[in-house]
């Protein structure tokens, strides 16, 4: 990792190595998802909005479910389903009876652009992992489990340092 980042001294613990490991994996393989969806118009966050909106099947999913879901938390969820909207992918309607509640549903154009999606996000997620195997797979996600879990419960890390220079 070191070299890889052309960092210069050493790091200053093996958890720091593992960290920036971890974020610069995590970022190397999002770059590689969203090259997939972009020439279609969409964010990586959109495409996964979309597919939890196309999850929730013919009753809809209010907004704040959609968010609850989302893989990258932060999201701007009211701006994302804005772009999506007007792409005509989604529409939004009001909840009868509590009218502060808005659905979202999947539209045949979304459908329509998932379908044609799908199987490239799914050969991309293939070839991210390839170098794995099925049991460093499990035993790979065992750790993410781990980790997220750890920090979850926590909320922000104490420290927000990183790698030195």
């Amino acid at each position: 990792m070191q070299g890889e980042i052309r960092q210069t001294k050493p790091f200053r613990s093996t958890a720091q190595e593992a960290t920036v490991a971890l974020l610069r994996t995590a970022s190397i393989v999002n770059r590689a998802l969203a090259r997939v969806v972009e020439p279609y118009g969409l964010s990586l966050a959109q495409y996964n909005a979309l597919r939890i909106i196309r999850g929730a099947g013919a009753g809809g999913i209010p907004t704040l479910s959609i968010r609850e879901r989302m893989i990258e938390e932060g999201t701007t969820i009211t701006r994302l389903l804005d772009k999506l909207e007007g792409a005509l992918l989604i529409r939004r309607e009001r909840s009868v009876p509590d009218r502060r509640q808005v659905l979202c549903f999947v539209t045949d154009g979304g459908r329509k652009l998932l379908d044609s999606l799908d199987p490239l996000v799914n050969a991309a997620d293939e070839d991210a992992v390839a170098s794995l195997s099925q049991l460093e797979l499990e035993r790979f996600i065992d750790l993410l489990d781990s980790v997220r879990q750890t920090n979850a419960k926590r909320g922000a890390p104490r420290s927000a340092g990183l790698a030195r220079t």
